[in-house]
């Protein structure tokens, strides 16, 4: 998938016509989400009528940090709503969740709450992809699934760029989730 801002997303599905490749795009006030919620949604909105095949939105961090997962929640869960079809992205920002005991925490409230992809970050914040973090993740989608039986795709982005890391999170995916996972439909990396 190329990833564009929902005024190009007509641009991209005209561009890539006939092609294999989803267009997707970033939403939400990507990425510090600092605009209303309304303006926010309406975002989302205006993406899917343009065409997107998936919508990307970071979580809220500020309201995670101070304790207000319900809130995370239900905000994934609205998005989702008006996604519809649309595949949504999470992307959790993990360079600013601080533990891992936060990324697991995330990770579970964004798969309850309708996310069909988590992300590890925007690129925009460091550290974002490393080794613990996407564990930690592979990890809370491995049990989500177990208990579920919803297969649900990790993106780690931020941080990658050279071919042996990427190799390294590919035995992990292979190792943690299986075969399955190694396709574009349930794995992809991020990169800019």
């Amino acid at each position: 998938a190329v990833c564009v801002y929902p005024n190009l997303v007509r641009v991209a599905k005209k561009e890539l016509a006939g092609s294999s490749i989803n267009v997707a795009s970033v939403a939400m006030g990507f990425p510090s989400g600092q605009t209303d919620y309304n303006t926010r949604l309406a975002e989302v909105q205006f993406a899917i009528q343009e065409g997107a095949d998936e919508v990307d939105m970071v979580i809220s961090r500020g309201k995670f940090l101070r304790g207000d997962y319900q809130y995370v929640s239900d905000e994934i869960a609205q998005v989702k709503d008006a996604c519809g079809d649309t595949h949504l992205k999470v992307i959790l920002e993990t360079g600013e969740l601080v533990t891992l005991d936060n990324v697991r925490l995330a990770s579970d409230i964004a798969m309850e709450s309708g996310a069909d992809f988590i992300k590890t970050s925007t690129g925009k914040v460091s550290p974002a992809a490393t080794p613990a973090v996407v564990l930690t993740m592979l990890e809370a989608i491995r049990d989500f699934q177990t208990k579920t039986e919803k297969k649900i795709g990790m993106k780690p982005a931020g941080g990658i760029g050279k071919a042996k890391q990427a190799i390294q999170y590919l035995v992990m995916i292979k190792e943690t989730l299986g075969n399955d996972w190694l396709s574009p439909d349930l794995f992809r990396f991020g990169a800019s």
